[in-house]
């Protein structure tokens, strides 16, 4: 019978020390669930998540403007000129130096204009060719086809 006692006693120290560790565990989760809530109650609870739902489908429809405003700007930057190819020479050969130039100014769509300018001793001719497409309705000079080329190599390698 004594040992049926002890058996008991054993038993119930047992199931006590898991009773305070067990409560031990509840007041922390207590603790926490009461900083969480931050006395809030049901009918707070449902207004947070309106609020959040809210909240959130504002912050949907602010990124899908955002997303068409940086498309429309993407759009809009093919039409920038953005490449840019130079050539230098010497319009005369032997004479002179290197001082003639031709310059295409290129958009990601190649369209520009190619810009030239002859220098000779006492002056400098400029000319302008439009550019639609990386080709020109007018007669381009070797040095304007390199010009391009150096900027439609921009446009491709982007």
């Amino acid at each position: 019978m004594l040992a049926g006692c002890a058996v008991l006693a054993l038993l119930f120290i047992v199931v006590l020390i898991v009773l305070i560790a067990l409560s031990v565990k509840l007041s922390r989760l207590r603790k926490s669930y009461e900083e969480m809530m931050g006395g809030v109650n049901e009918t707070n609870i449902e207004q947070m998540l309106l609020e959040y739902k809210q909240k959130i489908d504002m912050a949907v429809a602010s990124h899908e403007t955002q997303n068409r405003r940086i498309s429309d700007i993407e759009s809009k930057l093919k039409t920038v000129t953005s490449k840019i190819g130079v050539v230098r020479y010497n319009a005369f050969g032997e004479r002179g130096s290197d001082l003639s130039f031709s310059v295409a100014f290129l958009s990601d769509n190649q369209d520009g204009v190619v810009l030239s300018g002859i220098h000779n001793r006492d002056e400098t001719h400029m000319y302008a060719k439009p550019i639609s497409a990386g080709q020109s309705v007018y007669r381009l000079t070797p040095e304007e086809k390199d010009a391009i080329i150096q900027s439609l190599e921009l446009v491709e390698s982007k």
